[in-house]
């Protein structure tokens, strides 16, 4: 590649991928800036890179914020087991990090010197290391070295409150919202989108979940409305329990007691909290609890964390449904028992089920989404973790016990890494 196709913006990063596909002498590339378009751009790019490879075979995801430049280089010099290509991704690397938050790593001058040697002279033919991170230090050596011998996406969006900064800000929200729309079929006018900027603020991830709550909610209609956003959003500009349990089963410890520190000082009652979090673990235990007896009964088949979304949709979304049905029907079962068989009680109906698998099968991502976050975890951690709640939530009630410090021991229990 010649070195001005070195950079490429996130918005340019599609119009490159064909001739990313054949090309052959790519070994580094960098991904920079806005955490929720880094995430895009290495899921746009990782299938590039494999060209064709299995993602179970070829492609290594590590922690950047847990995983030491030793092991990084590792990787990097180790074959695939079975094919020939090999991709290693490593998310939220301390690139340019001047210090770590506890309980998280950061690179020491000689750790870079090891990423040089290995951005320069030490990377096989046929693998790729992958970076993403935050905002990058363009003056620090190891950034101009990948953008001279490999490839960096920038994914930076202006900060500022001039009219271009945030035209530009209200651009990438309006690709996001005109994408996940389009998979759906639903429209959403121009002051419904204003009316949730208004809400959101310039927060891409944020702006992303609140359409997804949006979509759910207006499942059996094409139009979202601004009565939707205030019914929906109104209230939760922040949305601060949502980020929280979204940092727990991301296991980001960092970031959920950030989050946790600031629902407390902004007057959150901590079973509020407690019950926030019980609810999500409980969702994800009964995922666990399918895609655990799936591949009991599958025994050899490739993992289920790196499925893609349509895959998702054509041969796990129907098996869900069915196991919703079938567990409707078994609470029916068991209520008829309980009652006796009573005339009186025949129209009571049910309590409803928030255990189940597709609560809402027409919009299918969110399910994918929670679906993906039960992949961080191990049946035993999720099991173990609904226990712990249940203590806390016990030793809150009866002895009025330091409940900050113990949701701060569960969240950092639940997100700690085996290793």
């Amino acid at each position: 590649m010649t070195a001005p196709s070195n950079l490429v913006t996130y918005k340019a990063l599609a119009g490159t991928l064909d001739a990313l596909s054949k090309d052959d002498t790519l070994k580094t590339v960098l991904i920079c800036g806005e955490p929720f378009l880094v995430r895009n751009a290495l899921d746009t790019l990782v299938p590039v890179l494999l060209k064709g490879e299995s993602k179970q075979f070829a492609l290594d995801v590590l922690d950047g914020k847990a995983t030491p430049v030793g092991e990084i280089a590792e990787q990097a010099g180790t074959f695939s087991f079975l094919g020939t290509r090999k991709v290693i991704a490593v998310k939220d690397a301390p690139l340019f990090l001047i210090k770590a938050s506890a309980g998280e790593i950061s690179y020491s001058e000689t750790d870079l010197q090891i990423l040089i040697r290995l951005v320069e002279e030490g990377i096989p033919d046929n693998h790729v290391l992958v970076f993403t991170t935050g905002t990058p230090d363009r003056r620090k050596k190891i950034y101009k070295l990948i953008l001279e011998h490999g490839l960096v996406v920038d994914c930076t969006v202006a900060t500022g409150a001039r009219k271009a900064d945030i035209e530009e800000q209200q651009a990438v929200l309006r690709d996001i919202s005109r994408q996940m729309l389009s998979e759906t079929g639903k429209q959403m006018a121009p002051d419904v989108f204003a009316a949730l900027v208004d809400q959101t603020g310039f927060n891409p991830e944020l702006f992303a979940n609140a359409i997804e709550k949006l979509l759910a909610y207006t499942a059996g209609r094409n139009q979202i409305s601004v009565a939707d956003i205030g019914t929906v959003v109104h209230k939760d500009k922040k949305d601060p329990i949502f980020t929280l349990t979204n940092a727990v089963m991301d296991r980001d410890a960092s970031k959920a007691l950030t989050v946790l520190s600031a629902l407390l000082s902004d007057g959150f009652h901590p079973l509020q909290i407690l019950k926030t979090l019980e609810k999500q673990t409980r969702k994800l235990l009964a995922i666990k609890c399918f895609t655990t007896g799936l591949n009991t009964g599958r025994a050899g088949g490739p993992p289920l964390k790196h499925m893609p979304f349509n895959a998702f949709k054509q041969m796990l979304l129907p098996a869900m449904i069915d196991w919703d049905a079938k567990t409707l029907k078994a609470d029916e079962e068991n209520i008829s028992l309980f009652m006796g068989g009573d005339d009186k009680n025949k129209s009571a109906k049910l309590p409803a089920n928030d255990l189940l698998l597709a609560p809402n099968p027409r919009n299918p991502y969110p399910i994918f989404q929670n679906f993906l976050k039960s992949e961080n975890f191990a049946l035993e951690e999720l099991t173990h973790a609904l226990s712990a709640l249940a203590d806390l939530d016990y030793c809150i009630k009866s002895s009025g016990g330091d409940a900050a410090t113990g949701l701060e021991n569960f969240i950092m229990a639940l997100c700690r890494r085996a290793h």
